[in-house]
């Protein structure tokens, strides 16, 4: 941020667009207006920031306002949260302080500006440790004012908007963080639009070209949709004229994001993504009946003009999503063939839809009967209570719990629980009870005995057996995925862990005091772990007090007497005692200060200098990045890769934008799957186009028919990413290949 005074003109600029923001909250606002507040708030914030400015050159002060805009009409807060907005960057930019915003604006708001500042500057630091102090702190505070991480979304939406003024690292590293923590929090406090546009502005900055390409085709064909749904929601609108409702009809056209992320999963082009529009219904409710009620009459209404898909209907109103979202799906055929999806909601259901549950929970309706939010709440406050958990896997078992699909279970009672998709019977005994879920012996699905391990199915009514002679073991890590699960067995392995330690401790050094050789002590350890091939001694002393190492033989090995061959491999002599240093010396990256973060993969420098990871196998012509590992070694990732999101969000400063500049001198193993139609000669042809028409070699290849359809995989050698998307137009060309997609590492 650079200083300056401001002109006239800008004045005039701060003034709009203050005027607007306080437009909006007046016209949003439900109770007592508290205009004079905001104002007071605004000419604090302005006076504490006059003269500063953005990146961009803007005076800063249009951002709080801004933020405050987002808070008023898109989230719906109130007057206090505006107001804390306002003064949300006053504590960490200037010389104010909390104990001065209390005293000017009272004790509710200098609590939010303190909680806003505890997590200024992004979610994570550059080391491991104040990465996760800093994410704790907004777990903390959002379980202790909700409103606090709802600014601290509106925050990041703006700064998100005016992302253009950043450099290229910068871009990557704040877009990261937003795609891999901000946009599932918005999802999961029930902010679907703000949400949706998140995570359209992160693809845009970290995959410009993809973005561009694909929005200019979404806008050519913009127009045939509207002719389309207007035709398509013609005896619609008629229906719902003709049942007496106020309504409105909205199309809702795929976002950028969401039509490439259907391209990736599909490994189709743009012209094959066929759920492009949607409808959704509004209208306002008869007050004589329910609004489920009313709900599954115009549903029915529909369903006499189109034919409803039978796997496709989705019925959110009875038992609501666990953000609080409430409506009712169902997929019509249309008169010209078409899939189309209907969403009908009543007013408040949308309302809901697009400001989130959490907008409207204790601070303005003044309930506190919102169960689904509170438990989840008080999940996270569980999941803090492991305060030793490793950072990355911290955040990213919390970001996993986030981002996933809900189903809904039944206990033997009746009683209906929200789980993720994918959870175990064991995920459903810690949900239950911590207590219960570490004396969890098995599980009765359905009435049907299941092992720990069985993934529930929407509808299962599962009991719980348990014993209390059972105790966690370490593979039940591998089949649990929520985040309270999770942290009770981390929590509970720890502690066996240090208590293991500690008795083995005890009984290593009561044996070495029974040898008489205190003072050597230092060399027996180290003999011990030569010994059984131990590299910590905390290792030695668990295995020790677990009983699977004992100590009666420990004066033998002290005293063994090594072979000429061992001495000279080995570093356990008289003279020393520590392990040799590394020779090796790996090619290390050393950037220069003040230069801009962006490396160039060449040809010369690939292999050498920079190594392309493993996890998501990058080839030219990928989007990718570069991550400086802390031995010195530049990392390549593809920009979407599920490590590189995390390394994004967790080490930004060590991030760097990447180019290619290589001429198809290395080629890359690369596998493909290919299906279709099983028709004699067609696996010739596929041959031929590889060898003839593109000289590609193959590496391997597994193909395997069953009745009349043939599907596998090829191992190929290509030079780039275009030869590649090159080849499978070709592919796609012969009549009875259906589909020919990349296959992406399974972490990714």
């Amino acid at each position: 941020m650079k200083q300056s005074g401001f002109t006239h003109e800008e004045e005039l600029m701060i003034q709009r667009a203050f005027e607007d923001m306080l437009a909006a909250y007046e016209d949003r606002s439900v109770g007592r207006v508290k205009t004079e507040r905001i104002r007071q708030a605004f000419n604090f914030a302005h006076k504490a920031h006059y003269g500063v400015r953005r990146l961009s050159g803007e005076p800063y002060i249009l951002h709080p306002i801004a933020v405050a805009k987002i808070c008023a009409s898109e989230i719906g807060l109130g007057s206090t949260s505006i107001c804390s907005a306002l003064l949300h960057d006053v504590v960490e930019d200037t010389d104010y302080t909390v104990d001065d915003i209390r005293n000017l604006f009272g004790d509710q708001i200098a609590v939010i500006v303190n909680g806003l500042t505890k997590i200024s500057g992004g979610l994570f630091g550059d080391q491991v440790s104040e990465q996760a102090e800093n994410f704790r702190k907004l777990l903390l505070t959002m379980t202790e004012d909700i409103r606090v991480v709802l600014i601290k979304i509106a925050d990041r939406l703006h700064n998100m908007r005016t992302l253009g003024s950043q450099p290229k690292n910068k871009q990557y590293k704040i877009a990261g963080e937003t795609q891999f923590i901000y946009a599932p929090l918005a999802h999961r406090l029930g902010l679907f639009p703000i949400k949706t546009e998140l995570e359209d502005l992160s693809f845009k900055y970290q995959h410009p070209k993809d973005y561009a390409e694909i929005e200019a085709k979404l806008e050519a064909v913009r127009e045939a949709h509207m002719k389309f749904f207007d035709t398509f929601s013609a005896p619609i609108r008629e229906k719902l004229k003709s049942m007496g409702y106020e309504f409105e009809v909205r199309a809702r056209i795929k976002t950028v994001y969401s039509i490439w992320s259907k391209m990736q999963s599909k490994q189709v082009p743009f012209e094959d993504v066929y759920d492009i529009l949607a409808v959704r219904i509004i209208f306002r409710p008869n007050e004589s009946l329910s609004e489920k009620d009313q709900c599954w009459m115009i549903y029915s209404a529909i369903t006499e003009l189109y034919h409803p898909h039978p796997g496709r209907i989705r019925d959110w109103i009875s038992t609501p999503k666990a953000n609080g979202y409430e409506a009712l799906h169902v997929t019509v055929m249309s008169k010209d063939g078409k899939w189309v999806e209907i969403q009908i909601r009543t007013q408040r259901m949308n309302m809901l839809a697009e400001q989130g549950l959490a907008a409207h929970w204790k601070y303005k309706t003044g309930d506190a009967d919102d169960s689904q939010l509170e438990g989840w709440l008080h999940s996270i406050q569980e999941a803090l209570q492991d305060p030793e958990k490793d950072a990355s896997e911290f955040v990213s078992l919390f970001r996993n719990n986030l981002f996933v699909r809900e189903l809904f279970v039944f206990t033997p009672t009746g009683e209906v629980k929200t789980m993720p998709q994918g959870a175990t019977a064991l995920d459903f005994a810690y949900m239950l009870h911590t207590n219960l879920g570490e004396h969890c012996i098995g599980a009765k699905v359905n009435h049907e005995l299941v092992p720990l391990s069985y993934q529930l199915k929407g509808g299962d009514q599962v009991e719980i057996l348990s014993s209390t002679s059972q105790h966690p073991q370490h593979e039940w890590i591998n089949w649990c995925v929520t985040a309270k699960a999770q942290s009770a067995l981390h929590a509970y392995l720890r502690r066996e862990e240090t208590r293991y330690c500690k008795h083995g401790e005890k009984l290593f050094n009561d044996a070495v005091s029974m040898m008489g050789e205190e003072q050597n002590a230092n060399k027996i350890l180290h003999r011990m772990l030569n010994h059984y091939q131990i590299t910590q001694p905390h290792q030695l002393y668990m295995q020790i007090g677990q009983g699977f190492i004992l100590l009666d033989n420990m004066q033998e090995i002290v005293n063994a007497k090594k072979g000429w061959w061992k001495r000279m491999f080995s570093s356990d002599d008289s003279d020393n005692d520590m392990p040799p240093a590394e020779t090796a010396e790996k090619p290390i990256v050393k950037p220069e200060k003040g230069k801009a973060q962006t490396i160039v993969i060449s040809d010369e420098n690939l292999g050498k200098l920079y190594h392309l990871s493993d996890c998501c196998r990058p080839i030219p012509g990928d989007e990718v990045l570069g991550y400086l590992a802390p031995d010195g070694t530049m990392q390549i990732h593809k920009i979407d890769c599920h490590e590189a999101q995390v390394l994004k969000s967790s080490f930004g400063k060590r991030i760097y934008s990447a180019t290619w500049n290589t001429h198809r001198v290395q080629s890359f193993i690369e596998t493909i799957e290919i299906q279709g139609i099983d028709k004699f000669g067609v696996l010739i042809q596929v041959l031929q186009t590889l060898t003839e028409q593109f000289r590609i070699n193959l590496h391997a290849i597994h193909l395997t028919s069953n009745d009349g359809i043939f599907e596998g995989q090829m191992e190929l050698y290509v030079y780039d990413r275009n030869e590649l998307y090159e080849l499978f137009s070709a592919l796609r060309k012969i009549p009875e290949i259906k589909n020919v997609k990349r296959i992406e590492n399974k972490d990714n």
